[in-house]
């Protein structure tokens, strides 16, 4: 079978479409970097690709808050494309500035259909610093999300200034019984319950990652492009021994990979 046709925005501030490319080619995709304004000016080419992926950074800065400035642009000039986008048979991820993105676009946690209309946010982080640290999270098992498939926990990097998930309670309500959350941090094993670094920003029910009521679209906070292969772990020389004193071969990928084979192997 062809290889999903795969759409990375790039864009001033997005640092990170490198490497989230390189882990869906090696997922199997066929990828294709293209920047906000090229988009823009042809609008039709959404229409070619079945995936749609908005990656980490910084864009436009964050200067009027993570991922508002890009989303406004969005809805500005590509509403109705991206509209017409979700409504076929189509993914689309959002990782860190990604999420935010999403979630002020409106597309997370997309309650009421193709309204446009955000729901939620992403807010400081409680310390009111920047994390960037190795964190564990668990996979919710009733999650609607396609991403997460056969998964049940991952060891992964996060980097953000602005990542606290937040809602309001009739919000949050109906998010926990649809089962929109995908992942949640943890520490050994069950929920952090908001303990630092653990939930290394203090959102709400440790939540680390939303996805909407058809599982098709999936923001995260953590990055699973920098955990593509296994010497990318923090802890990976630790590993490596205990293999070796085991006689056990140690793998050559990591976690993250596995969110980038769910959205190729969608396709298949």
């Amino acid at each position: 079978m062809a290889k999903p046709e795969t759409l990375l925005l790039t864009g001033f501030g997005i640092n990170c479409e490198e490497e989230t490319a390189f882990a869906f080619e090696t997922a199997g995709a066929s990828v294709k970097i293209i920047h906000i304004n090229d988009l823009i000016e042809n609008k039709k080419i959404l229409d070619q690709y079945k995936i749609l992926v908005f990656p980490g950074g910084f864009s436009y800065g964050d200067d009027t808050g993570s991922g508002k400035a890009l989303a406004n642009k969005l809805k500005n000039n590509l509403n109705d494309e991206i509209k017409r986008f979700i409504e076929r048979d189509t993914l689309i991820l959002g990782i860190c500035n990604g999420f935010q993105v999403l979630v002020n676009l409106g597309l997370l946690p997309l309650l009421n259909g193709n309204s446009f209309k955000a729901h939620s946010a992403l807010e400081y982080n409680d310390t009111f610093r920047y994390q960037c640290r190795w964190i564990d999270v668990m996979i919710e098992k009733d999650s609607t999300s396609i991403f997460t498939k056969g998964i049940e926990k991952m060891h992964i990097p996060v980097a953000h200034g602005e990542g606290k998930f937040y809602a309001e309670d009739s919000i949050l309500q109906q998010i926990e019984s649809m089962s929109l959350v995908s992942m949640r941090y943890i520490k050994d094993g069950v929920r952090a319950e908001s303990e630092f670094p653990y939930n290394p920003n203090g959102s709400i029910n440790d939540i680390a990652s939303i996805c909407s009521p058809n599982g098709r679209i999936m923001g995260m906070m953590p990055h699973p492009e920098r955990s593509i292969f296994f010497t990318q772990r923090d802890d990976w020389t630790l590993l490596k021994e205990v293999c070796l004193r085991e006689g056990s071969e140690f793998p050559v990928y990591s976690d993250g990979l596995k969110i980038f084979n769910n959205a190729v192997g969608y396709f298949k």
